[in-house]
């Protein structure tokens, strides 16, 4: 399986975790999902982020389904996220979903950062523990870590470490960090790959910023599919009138706290999953959340009917 690199492009989903009712992996939709995803067109996967559940996971329940997750893939890249509260489970991880096969990992600062030193110094750490061989996607997400990463203080770890190929972006407000980060490419700074997360609500500004494609998870990859194919076309009009067609069910699933839910409430209506529950503690849809849901995509079907 091929490595991402600092030119990797286009749609990696973030992957949900699929459970059985009692709470117990479900296996056989691990499978169904990974088709799921590359039969509407993502280029890649990455498992185990903050939306895959994974603090939920024993150590084992996390290698399996790599291993599922893998098998179904072929020779299409898949990225694991392996945060930890120390290092040596984000070692230890590491090691075995590489030697499985992995097109490398996923690191979100810990919490506890305070200062730009302390970040520095954080993925200095990363990369003496894992390995300057692995390729390495920088999560830079301060709504759900706390930890600020200023555009400076991203490059100084981008030039002093070469094995961190990959920023998922997800600052919010933070397309300038974008705009930030390849003005200084084009002054002479190595590149690195930008993908972007937080639902995929502000793609269009982003691919139009210079973004390399997404990161995240949404109930309809194929809309982020097609929104960047028709950005790296030129065609921004076209694709910001998909973009809105999908907008108010995208907003629907970010409310903290309940978009899990959404989201895999849609998986499973789609097929994808046999079943939406999460893992406790988790939240779940009531009836008037899944009434407003279904309302938001029957207008989303009409919308997108009038643009075929």
């Amino acid at each position: 399986m091929p490595l991402i690199h600092s030119h990797t492009k286009g749609v990696f989903v973030i992957a949900c975790t699929p459970f059985n009712e009692d709470g117990s992996l479900d296996t056989p939709s691990v499978g169904r999902m990974v088709d799921f995803y590359y039969d509407k067109g993502a280029d890649g996967l990455t498992i185990l982020g903050m939306m895959g559940e994974a603090p939920k996971l024993t150590q084992a329940e996390a290698i399996e389904v790599t291993k599922l997750t893998l098998k179904h893939s072929g020779d299409r890249p898949v990225v694991v996220g392996v945060s930890a509260a120390g290092l040596a489970a984000i070692g230890e991880l590491t090691r075995a979903v590489m030697d499985l096969g992995a097109a490398g990992i996923m690191v979100a600062p810990p919490s506890s950062l305070r200062t730009d030193d302390q970040i520095a110094a954080y993925y200095r750490d990363v990369v003496e523990t894992v390995g300057t061989d692995v390729p390495i996607v920088l999560q830079d997400f301060p709504l759900s870590t706390g930890v600020q990463i200023p555009s400076k203080i991203l490059g100084i770890i981008f030039e002093a470490h070469p094995s961190i190929v990959m920023l998922k972006h997800e600052d919010w407000p933070g397309l300038q960090k974008i705009t930030d980060l390849r003005e200084a490419e084009a002054k002479g700074r190595r590149r690195t790959s930008i993908l972007c997360g937080n639902a995929g609500v502000f793609l269009t500004e982003e691919m139009q910023r210079g973004a390399d494609g997404a990161m995240t998870g949404f109930a309809y990859p194929e809309m982020m599919v097609e929104v960047v194919r028709l950005s790296n076309a030129g065609r921004f009009e076209d694709a910001q009138d998909l973009f809105d067609a999908y907008l108010p069910l995208m907003r629907y699933e970010q409310q903290p706290g309940l978009g899990l839910a959404v989201r895999k409430y849609v998986l499973a209506k789609r097929g994808a999953i046999a079943s939406a529950v999460q893992r406790r503690p988790g939240a779940a849809l009531n009836a008037t959340a899944v009434r407003e849901v279904e309302k938001l995509i029957e207008r989303q079907e009409r919308k997108l009917a009038l643009l075929r």
